[in-house]
């Protein structure tokens, strides 16, 4: 495993001044630390948070003197069964050879405990597994931090969440702490959100409660708020008076592969535009905070979906690929989009009159994730360059992560003839020989981290760790206001009273989605295609 010093200090060397008022000794933890991943067995669990905790493990972020990892599940299998089904995701597009000794060192955390989900007997036996780890580090009673992630169905979150409440407590009067991770989907609805949230908030204090959405734990995402706020230019451009329109975009080159019994409980808008797409949009949108504390963060997020006015039906457009009845899990006649586009509006100072233009889809023609912020026409256009296209800010959430701006340039060479180009940062380029952690690593690192940095004394380097940050996961109130947007709108495609488009996979979906764009205004570049530099030599 390497150096867990270097992780530290490098963490510490990235900190801005900005950071400097939390550096303080309160709140310090020095208990041990319980990871529980209740679900275990399943698919959520072995692709994503088994992974995301090895990688922290090796970045040293997890220690083994003070961690232990316990999986929990109905299924019942030992400790080394556990451990062998999620082997292979660990290794996963890795070399083995490097990563072997630290796999084996990891794994030897990690414990299994069978019981089901709404049963005394279960979490009492993991109460007591818990108890004895804690016991074996010598952790004084109160201290001990145990952080529940629950990769499992949101039907089961209330009798689990009851049965850690009961049974699987930590003492919190030291120090320690007991936290609950959930995954999305909060609710399908804001009735079924808002008996969720006060379910599980009957158990446990917004505090303690971490709703999990991975899209904030991107790296580009992450950086949107630094791009905004820490860079003086964009500041007078970022408003109505400049921007034309803004799309964000999700889409994925295949299907539903397996999932079409999930997927069609949901749909494309539930799926991803409420959560992820709006999430970015709260950052993209939100004004500067009074400071980069969560919950001043969080409040701002909360004033921008206050002012999404009501969706139209005209401006929305649903689509279905051909075959996606055709997988044996979905209904012959469902109806279920499986591509929309919707265009918002914020009734705002600054975003009155920009359409906020979320679009996502399956079985389409490209996959990718991005942010397309497009400015307007150049009054007085003395060159007549306009029908090359306007400027855009691109930010490329994946694949390829990168941030690029089209701007129109001379073209080279004795005539005065002008193209589009780019400024362009790639980050596989820009930022060679460095991993992007992943989303889950990022989310996981701060439900138990608010930050990592060094005190050197006596040329020691002693790493500290204070309260948890809760800045990249949704509030209940946040979760409450993105319903209320969507759910008239999901009411009304439920009860098939909005049209659903056919459109061919590896198509760009419905030209109906196309028209809807250009008639909120986007004017499309014909003739322009951004080649990442990594491919471009």
């Amino acid at each position: 495993m390497g150096s867990s010093g270097w992780c530290l200090e490098k963490r510490l060397s990235i900190q801005s001044d900005s950071f400097t008022e939390r550096r303080s000794f309160e709140g310090l933890e020095s208990g041990c630390l319980s990871i529980i991943v209740l679900g275990a067995s399943g698919d959520l669990a072995k692709k994503k948070t088994f992974p995301a905790l090895f990688n922290l493990y090796r970045q040293g972020f997890l220690h083994p003197g003070e961690v232990h990892i316990f999986g929990y599940a109905r299924t019942k299998i030992s400790d080394d069964e556990l451990r062998d089904r999620i082997r292979g995701y660990l290794l996963h597009d890795k070399d083995n050879s490097d990563l072997s000794e630290d796999v084996s060192e990891f794994l030897q955390l990690v414990k299994y405990v069978s019981g089901s989900y709404d049963s005394k007997e279960g979490f009492d036996l993991l109460d007591q597994k818990i108890a004895e780890h804690e016991f074996s580090k010598n952790s004084r009673e109160g201290t001990s931090r145990r952080l529940f992630y629950l990769a499992l169905p949101p039907s089961v979150y209330p009798s689990v969440c009851k049965m850690i409440k009961l049974y699987c407590m930590n003492k919190s009067d030291l120090g320690g702490w007991t936290r609950i991770v959930v995954e999305k989907p909060f609710g399908k609805d804001l009735e079924s959100a808002e008996h969720l949230s006060t379910q599980i908030g009957e158990l446990f204090d917004e505090p303690q409660i971490y709703r999990i959405d991975h899209y904030l734990g991107k790296e580009l995402v992450q950086n949107l708020l630094v791009l905004r706020f820490a860079n003086r230019f964009f500041l007078p451009l970022w408003n109505r008076d400049n921007i034309a329109n803004i799309q964000i975009v999700f889409r994925e080159d295949f299907g539903t592969e397996g999932r079409g019994g999930y997927f069609d409980e949901y749909g494309i808008i539930r799926d991803i535009i409420q959560n992820h797409l709006l999430q970015v949009l709260c950052l993209v949108a939100m004004e500067k905070p009074v400071s980069l504390k969560p919950e001043h963060i969080r409040d701002e997020k909360v004033k921008v979906l206050q002012s999404v006015l009501p969706i139209k039906d005209e401006d929305v457009v649903l689509g279905q690929y051909e075959g996606y009845t055709d997988d044996p899990t979905v209904p012959d006649n469902s109806k279920t989009p499986t591509f929309a586009t919707v265009i918002l509006h914020i009734h705002n100072e600054r975003w009155e009159g920009v359409p906020f233009i979320l679009k996502a889809g399956k079985a389409l023609n490209s996959r990718k994730a991005e942010i397309r912020v497009q400015f307007k026409d150049v009054p007085g256009d003395i060159y007549k360059c306009q029908r090359q296209g306007r400027n855009e800010f691109v930010i490329r959430l994946q694949p390829r992560e990168a941030m690029y701006m089209k701007l129109t340039v001379k073209q080279p060479g004795l005539e005065m003839q002008t193209v589009q180009s780019e400024l362009d940062l790639s980050y596989g380029q820009r930022y060679q020989g460095i991993t992007i952690p992943e989303a889950y690593e990022r989310l996981i690192l701060d439900t138990y981290v608010f930050m990592t940095y060094c005190v050197i004394f006596l040329c020691s380097t002693i790493p500290l760790r204070i309260r948890g940050d809760q800045q990249h996961f949704v509030r209940r109130d946040e979760l409450k206001v993105a319903w209320e947007i969507f759910t008239p709108l999901l009411h009304r495609i439920d009860n098939g009273e909005m049209p659903i488009i056919p459109y061919k996979p590896g198509s760009r979906g419905p030209e109906a989605a196309d028209e809807l764009l250009a008639k909120a205004g986007y004017v499309q570049t014909h003739g322009y295609i951004w080649i990442p530099p990594t491919l471009a030599t």
